[in-house]
């Protein structure tokens, strides 16, 4: 089994920086990907931004500019990197895996985190 653990949620005031860390253990594919998303109170889940193997990233239009994906993948640990923080990214950030090539459907991910908890104010 495949267990996905995020860290590096918290309170932050707006313009402020945060970094979430996401450790894959039991993860055996050698093609992947993985990403973030979140979901607000009252709303649906959404892509934040995914990252693959090689390095491809792909980024929600909220994030562009503001936020950075990379993957350590020695390390089966993927980071998001997150600047200029507004109260609209106030969320709760999950991280998402699937083997082979990355989607923007969250159904497309079979492995999910707890989740950790961002709040911007």
């Amino acid at each position: 089994d495949v267990q996905l653990v995020e860290s590096g949620g918290g309170s932050v005031q707006v313009g402020g920086s945060l970094r979430l860390s996401c450790s894959a253990a039991g993860y055996s594919d050698a093609s992947y990907c993985m990403g973030w998303f979140r979901q607000a109170t009252n709303s649906e889940r959404e892509g934040v931004a995914v990252i693959d193997t090689d390095g491809i990233t792909t980024y929600a239009d909220s994030a562009k500019g503001r936020f950075t994906i990379s993957l350590d993948t020695a390390k089966n640990t993927m980071y998001l990197q997150m600047n200029s923080l507004k109260p609209e990214d106030t969320a709760m950030y999950y991280c998402a895996a699937r083997p082979g090539a990355c989607s923007w459907k969250d159904q497309d991910y079979n492995n999910w985190g707890q989740g950790t908890q961002v709040t911007v104010s």
